[in-house]
């Protein structure tokens, strides 16, 4: 592939910034050592003005949360004509919802844990309080209660009684206005990368996270290292790692994916997989999963970043451009 001038859009306002700037000078060494000419964008206000001042051929998205992953970052790079890294708006804004996520998995046929979501109307203005009993003994105890629409395990509270509840709620609030009450599923939390070549969605090894200490897999055992053991592949029957990524093969179509992804599930202890969400913008940090599972499969992660502009340039639609 020929050398590209490469605008990489990292870290930006939203609540996982720090985890986007560290995606970002990830990628930025790997671009650098494919001998790609790298111009660095923190997304703020000017953003199309530094755009058009870049004259990059391509923009690699290393936007994790509001403003990178739900569609916003991508629609302006559609209007001023830019070919970018990953899923277009459509997809992303699916993923990025995890209410819309899980209607359109069980739409489908897919297995997702049994759920419910209220945003803060519900709550304020049609008494949606009254109705938590019976959602707890639906669901039963403990609850996952987490943002509607937040990535890297943010804001997400297990209430294991009734009176951890309204506290779990007041959490989940404070990073959307929006959350879901989700039935907890005891298991293995597994993650499947995918990635797309020549119109072809291909499931890599299943990495398998297993916290040293906490409760589950939260914000810090994703991105603190040595607080997670990864296993990949993950120990499990062959009928069941085919079981695993034939479901996130499903989630990618369904979804609308382009390019790569992620697809985060939990095996619960009669072998069933649950699938938890799809990441249309996985990370890329040392720690990210998609990297592990794409190392694991015999692709480098200087390879990987390479594969992921060319599928950008390759984008129906998309055109190298030399200014904007």
């Amino acid at each position: 592939m020929s050398t590209k001038r490469v605008a990489v859009l990292k870290g930006g306002p939203s609540l996982e910034r720090q985890v986007s700037l560290r995606s970002a000078a990830r990628v930025e060494n790997a671009l650098e050592q494919l001998g790609h000419e790298v111009v660095s964008i923190d997304v703020d206000r000017e953003l199309v003005q530094r755009l058009r001042e870049s004259n990059a051929d391509v923009a690699f998205v290393a936007l994790h949360g509001r403003g990178g992953e739900d569609g916003t970052v991508q629609e302006i790079l559609e209007i001023v004509g830019m070919p970018y890294t990953g899923s277009g708006v459509p997809a992303c804004i699916r993923s990025m919802d995890k209410v819309l996520t899980k209607h359109l998995l069980i739409e489908h046929g897919l297995p997702t844990p049994e759920f419910f979501a209220f945003n803060e109307t519900a709550f304020k203005q049609v008494g949606a309080a009254e109705a938590l009993p019976a959602v707890e003994e639906r669901l039963g105890f403990p609850i996952v209660v987490k943002p509607a629409a937040q990535g890297s395990a943010l804001g997400i509270r297990f209430a294991r009684a009734p009176e951890d509840v309204p506290e779990a709620l007041i959490a989940a609030f404070s990073y959307d206005d929006k959350v879901l009450l989700e039935r907890y599923v005891d298991g293995r939390e597994l993650a499947v990368g995918l990635l797309e070549r020549d119109g072809e969605v291909q499931a890599l090894p299943v990495v398998e996270a297993q916290p040293k200490e906490e409760y589950f897999f939260d914000f810090e055992a994703r991105y603190e290292i040595g607080k997670t053991d990864f296993i990949c592949p993950a120990d499990l029957p062959p009928a069941v790692t085919e079981r695993v990524q034939e479901i996130a093969v499903a989630v990618y179509r369904i979804l609308g994916c382009y390019g790569f992804a992620r697809v985060d599930m939990i095996l619960s202890s009669d072998g069933e997989p649950q699938v938890l969400e799809g990441q249309a913008i996985p990370g890329l940090t040392e720690t990210s999963l998609l990297p592990q599972a794409a190392e694991a499969a015999g692709l480098p992660f200087e390879q990987l970043i390479e594969l992921i502009i060319e599928q950008a340039v390759a984008r129906p639609g998309a055109v190298l451009r030399t200014n904007i």
